[in-house]
């Protein structure tokens, strides 16, 4: 019931960082929207959470997960009643970040509380489930947003895109204070402001260029904001190294094997946002398609990644090791074929096993790898590698959709962006597979060196 809780919350923020980009159209005939302002009612949810993930992360230690979880929850209940009520685009746009704000609280807690809580065999269970669910999410939104939205419920339009988080939100927040364990603080632990104000002026500074910029064509404005981000980044990490209380502790990064596994999983998420967001404009803007036929294009995707992600535990060991490698390749080759042989002439039972293929690679390129190269962590650092997890993806998320979709829209007919999308995503996921098998090396090495100092010395025993 606890895990269920959990991923509850983690699922209701995934899905409305997709959800009303599909709803989209609606919001801007409902509300007479401009397009910047639309713009900004999808954008602004997914920079404020990339923004604030490490600091709320760290909050989780501060005030303890089970209270930031649960802040965090009904935060993200009140501003989800709040974003269906808006009368006005402004309105919208202001309850949007709010609801990120809770949504940013509530979602590092859910990994933080997965390795606390489990170990051993039902933490990798636990894990490839939260996977599931943190992936699972941006498709849902997709299926999602284009029912609600296009089902009109009581004559509401677009507002039950919003107002369905209320009620699962309510249930969950009362499930929620009976089954959610009581963690304590930690009580060396403190939320470091220098830290947090230099941190937040370097994301925000990387990611609005990254969002906005595009839009505009890259002004040189936009520029220069990303260089300054940059070196705002540095400075927060030299400043870090020497905090004493860091709001990101890097000890997390010292294991090669973290940073390189950590590395192939943005890798994979970015590319698959990137292949969602290109297709799915291929497909209404090229094809025709409604938004809710996009949405429903891309089940076979959810089915794949959410059976293997579902099912690995249950393979044999010396499977399990190579899925991280094999995951990405075999992602890698469902998606350049399903553009290859269907971006023209679209035939669902032609590219339906393709899809199912990609998911499966999709999941087994990151569940398996987070749980491997997270199994040794020490849980003081697990809020850390929560928000890198969390970060480090919605970073490659911004930076795919910026770089791989001014590709696509560069090209000068959809279809052959798509294909030279699809075929820098190729070459990506390569490289995440190389980064990948790189991780589990050294990860292997190392926990063979730890078997070697734990066993008593033979000698020592004659």
């Amino acid at each position: 019931m606890l895990l269920a809780v959990l991923l509850t919350g983690q699922v209701m923020a995934s899905i409305d960082g997709s959800i009303v980009s599909v709803a989209a159209p609606t919001i801007q005939e409902g509300l007479d929207a401009t397009g910047a302002e639309i713009q900004l009612i999808v954008s602004g949810y997914l920079l404020t959470t990339g923004v604030l993930f490490v600091t709320c992360a760290r909050l989780g230690d501060v005030i303890g997960h089970r209270r930031a979880f649960m802040i965090g929850l009904g935060w993200f209940t009140i501003a989800s009643l709040l974003c269906g009520s808006a009368v006005s685009p402004i309105m919208l746009i202001l309850t949007r970040l709010l609801q990120a704000g809770g949504a940013a609280l509530l979602m590092p807690q859910v990994f933080s509380l997965i390795h606390r809580q489990w170990d051993g065999i039902a933490r990798r269970r636990a894990i490839g489930v939260y996977s599931t669910v943190l992936a699972l999410g941006v498709v849902l939104g997709q299926v999602g947003g284009g029912v609600v939205a296009g089902a009109d419920l009581f004559g509401l339009g677009w507002r039950p895109v919003f107002l369905i988080n209320v009620p699962i939100g309510l249930i969950t927040l009362l499930i929620g204070a009976r089954v959610m364990p009581v963690t304590r603080r930690e009580t060396a632990a403190r939320l470091d402001p220098l830290g947090v104000v230099l941190l937040t002026a370097a994301m925000i500074a990387i990611t609005v260029p990254l969002t906005i910029g595009q839009e505009r064509g890259r002004p040189i404005w936009s520029l220069i904001i990303l260089g300054v981000g940059a070196v705002l980044l540095v400075i927060f990490v030299r400043y870090e190294m020497r905090a004493p209380h860091p709001v990101l502790d890097l000890a997390a990064l010292r294991p090669r094997a973290v940073r390189q596994g950590l590395l192939a999983c943005c890798i994979v998420m970015g590319c698959y946002t990137a292949f969602l967001l290109t297709l799915t404009l291929h497909l209404q803007g090229r094809l025709g398609f409604t938004p809710l036929q996009a949405g429903i294009a891309f089940v076979p995707y959810a089915v794949g990644f959410g059976a293997l992600s579902l099912t690995w535990n249950a393979y044999p060991v010396w499977l399990q090791r190579s899925l991280p490698v094999a995951g990405p390749i075999a992602c890698a080759a469902g998606m350049i074929l399903v553009v290859a042989l269907f971006r023209e002439n679209w035939q669902p039972g032609g590219s339906a096993p393709l899809l199912v293929l990609a998911g499966a690679g999709h999941a087994a390129g990151y569940s398996p790898l987070i749980a491997r190269i997270t199994a040794g962590i020490d849980p003081r650092l697990a809020s850390a590698i929560s928000a890198l997890n969390s970060t480090g993806p919605t970073l490659a998320e911004v930076v795919a959709v910026a770089g791989l979709g001014s590709l696509y829209f560069a090209a000068a007919d959809s279809a052959d962006g798509l294909l030279q999308v699809t075929a820098m995503i190729f070459l990506l996921l390569i490289i995440g597979a190389f980064f990948a098998a790189s991780a589990l090396i050294v990860r292997r090495r190392s926990s063979t060196a730890e078997s070697s100092a734990d066993a008593p010395d033979a000698g020592a025993r004659r």
